[in-house]
């Protein structure tokens, strides 16, 4: 066996007098330009990485948590016109405070300090908290504060305490119930919220926290939208460094290991780090943020295009081991793996553009920034690796007569790739229809996936924010809010009778809706009025709501005064569970709409788009990667000019895909955004190996080679290959298993397991059914013409 493989390996010169039609269309020759003047690519590379540098200082991260649902439709449009008009929940920095003993007049005085420092924080607007709660106003007097400045002892504390538990104001809204749970909301400049100031600022609010509450027993947690963004701004920085050290380690370590030669090493590993230099800064200069998506684009990048350097260095090491000097080596490493380097790069850049089908304009951004890495990466790696080849490698001859007789490492994996191929081409027949039944169980079993999305995903869960957040849906029902928009008519204003009763039944409605708690208004204010004051009358509501802060104000009521926000929030659910709440509560707000004509009220609000929008984006990112089947087997077969490519890819290319849902299904799970983009991108990375196979199978398929041996020397030739491209790409992908953002660890460790499985089709599944269709070629022809 071992003598075969040397056999094969010595005459590789010789196997390459098979079809002369490129199945690139002469692109791989792109790589033979750099080889022709090696140092002037150099000194042009240099230049190129230096720009590069300053690209990547050019990128910003967009940590916007509606940026999934950024679109052109009109409930986004709607939802961002809220936020322009009621502005608060976006710049609210949410302090949960819990303890038993909470309401102990000690920690209540400590409390009452803390959220006094806090209004003293640079960059805070206002603050609401149960320190904000009034006494019924007097008439003529303005209403004086529910807490006195000298807190009572003894009985009258207990029958005080009594009080703030059941004032209307903050009962279930800033304190829970049971009261062991405080709500202070902080509401944060929007400039200091969108610029780097907001990490001082959170920082100064953590350090009050630890200054002012340490000693009370009390757990003080931070959450809210600047809190949430602060942490994915932290996470994507964090994990953007994470995952270049160790995915450039993992390739350098697997090549240096099984190359044993630091040239060979460099030629395999570097161009992939320059393709991720080059790309990230050609994305800063194209003024693309960087984001939970974006932020794999580094591993994305690494995959791409290690596996075809590592393709393209095996081959010239091939040919080295043959005898040939080092430039024919690597000019014939292109012309003959670089067909297949193009091809690879161009099924993975078909899965980005199948992308854009997305509604969401950062998944559609994400597809155009991958499909800008996929080029550069192709030009990068096919220019790269022979003219580091050629610089570096010294010595030829010597190195052939060594590695000709001690390559342990390499022949180990021919070997392996040998008796497999031996056994998948025994039986093709019977593999290939076990494969074909195989799969289309798996794919019943992946049709039955349902979509789920949670805001929690899209945050990081090792930090404070989602545990707060966790809190508040416990005890307050909800962190997430959901807003009822009412737009007046024209002629009405915001005191007329119509408006204020409109503004009553919306409200009722909320209150009633299931699901739905914690509802603030307008009418919160006029009820309060009506039973503390006696007095439900406009002029004294009018006055009111002239002495409350103008921040407090803009919380229900725009600047113009013709529209009005109804707030309440529910928890973070899964938006399966969310959409009912949410369409219910739309529908029983038709007899609002009905009994006020000209009054537009509408749901809207992060958990309401996220709720709506979730499921159907989904499921069109899904219909997109089953149209993408199709069309990279067609781009395929058309390359191949080759019918049988054409099936032969079909099933290998399906089964990591069904094989990767068939996981989720059976770990419990459902499609989320990040598990259906790692599946579109894996699916055309994941052919790199079949496209490479077919490549090589395509030059050993001569008249008179059986089609078994033909399968048999293209398995050994390129399928150590294969194996290590696979290890490689698992691990660069793998470490995102790092990050605190659970849509990244799932995109990691699923993109990884896609590899693997990938390459499971390539050896068992691409093999048997290869063969098998090749035979049914040669019957119907009744030719040994080759059909590849």
């Amino acid at each position: 066996m071992l003598e075969k493989h040397s056999e094969n390996e010595v005459h590789v010169d010789k196997v390459e007098q098979g079809p002369t039609s490129s199945i690139a269309f002469g692109l791989e020759r792109i790589g033979l330009i750099a080889v022709r003047a090696p140092i002037v690519s150099c000194i042009v590379l240099i230049v190129l990485i230096v720009g590069a540098v300053f690209g990547i200082h050019r990128i910003k991260i967009d940590d916007s948590l509606s940026q999934l649902f950024r679109s052109d439709s009109r409930e986004f449009h709607q939802y961002e016109e809220v936020t322009k008009k009621f502005p608060a929940e976006e710049f609210d920095v949410l302090v949960v405070v819990e303890g038993k003993n909470l309401l102990a007049r000690n920690n209540l005085e400590k409390l009452r300090d803390f959220v006094t420092d806090l209004q003293l924080v640079e960059g805070t607007r206002g603050l609401v908290s149960l320190f904000s709660a009034r006494q019924a106003p007097a008439p003529g007097k303005l209403p004086a504060a529910l807490f006195p400045a000298e807190l009572p002892e003894g009985a009258d504390y207990d029958k005080f305490i009594e009080t703030v538990k059941n004032n209307e104001i903050i009962r279930g809204k800033l304190l829970s119930e049971d009261g062991t749970l405080a709500l202070i909301v902080l509401s944060l400049d929007p400039e200091v919220v969108a610029s780097s100031k907001l990490t001082k600022t959170v920082g100064d609010i953590r350090a009050l926290m630890k200054e002012d509450l340490s000693d009370t027993g009390l757990n003080v947690q931070l959450s809210g939208v600047p809190v949430m963004q602060l942490e994915i701004r932290n996470a994507v920085e964090r994990d953007g460094l994470t995952y270049n050290i160790l995915g450039i380690l993992a390739g350098c370590i697997i090549a240096i290991i099984f190359f044993r030669k630091i040239s060979f090493m460099v030629a395999a590993a570097f161009p992939p780090m320059i393709a991720i230099l080059l790309a990230l800064g050609a994305l800063g200069w194209a003024n693309f943020n960087l984001n939970m998506f974006l932020n794999v684009m580094t591993p994305l990048i690494m995959v791409i295009s290690f596996s075809d350097s590592m393709q393209l260095t095996f081959a010239a090491r091939d040919r080295l081991i043959a005898g040939q000097d080092k430039f024919t080596a690597f000019k014939n490493a292109v012309l003959v793996v670089g067909p297949a380097c193009v091809l690879t790069h161009g099924t993975a850049g078909i899965s980005f553009i199948a992308l854009q089908f997305s509604n969401s304009d950062l998944i559609r951004k994400f597809g155009e920034a991958g499909l800008a890495a996929t080029i550069i990466a192709l030009v990068a790696v096919l220019s790269l690796v022979p003219v580091f080849g050629v610089l570096l490698v010294r010595n030829e001859k010597t190195f052939a007569v060594k590695f000709q007789s001690a390559d342990a490492g390499v022949q180990a994996l021919r070997n392996f790739c040998y008796w497999i191929a031996v056994r998948m081409v025994g039986r093709p027949g019977l593999f290939s229809l076990i494969a074909v039944f195989f799969v289309g169980g798996l794919g019943v079993i992946y049709a039955n996936l349902e979509p789920r999305y949670r805001l929690a995903d899209q945050v990081p869960d090792k930090r404070q924010a989602v545990a707060a957040s966790n809190r508040l849906d416990a005890k307050l029902t909800g962190a997430n809010p959901v807003n009822v928009l009412i737009q007046f008519p024209k002629g009405e204003s915001l005191y007329s009778p119509e408006t204020l009763q409109t503004i009553a039944d919306v409200h009722a409605t909320v209150e009633k809706a299931a699901g739905v708690g914690n509802v603030w208004s307008v009418e919160t204010l006029r009820r309060w009025l009506a039973e503390k004051a006696g007095s439900a009358d406009v002029a004294t509501l009018k006055e009111y709501v002239s002495v409350i802060p103008e921040h407090l104000v803009r919380r229900f009521i725009d600047a113009e005064q013709d529209a009005v926000v109804v707030a309440g929030r529910v928890p973070d659910k899964d938006s399966s569970q969310l959409l009912p709440i949410v369409d219910k509560l739309d529908a029983e707000l038709d007899a609002v709409r009905k009994k006020h004509p000209g009054y537009e009220v509408a749901v809207t609000g992060l958990a309401a788009i996220a709720a709506r929008n979730s499921a159907s984006m989904i499921e069109k990112l899904n219909r997109g990667l089953t149209v993408e089947f199709a069309l990279v087997a067609i781009f395929i077969g058309l390359a191949f000019r080759s019918w049988v490519v054409m099936f032969a890819c079909i099933l290998p290319g399906i089964f990591p895909v069904v094989m990767s849902g068939t996981v989720l299904w059976a770990m419990g799970e459902g499609l989320q955004f990040a598990s259906v983009v790692a599946l579109t991108v894996s699916f055309g990375l994941g052919l790199s190996a079949t496209i490479h196979f077919l490549n090589r199978l395509r030059l050993e398929s001569k008249p008179g080679v059986g089609s078994a041996l033909a399968v048999e020397r293209a398995t050994v030739l390129v399928g150590p290959a294969l194996i290590l491209t696979t290890v490689v790409l698992a691990c660069g992908l793998v470490v995102t298993v790092f990050s605190d953002l659970p849509s990244l660890r799932l995109f990691g460790w699923l993109s990884a397991f896609s590899m693997v499985m990938a390459l499971v089709a390539d050896l068992f599944i691409l093999r048997p059914t290869a063969m098998w269709l090749i035979n049914l070629h040669a019957k119907l022809q009744g030719t040994d013409k080759p059909a590849i």
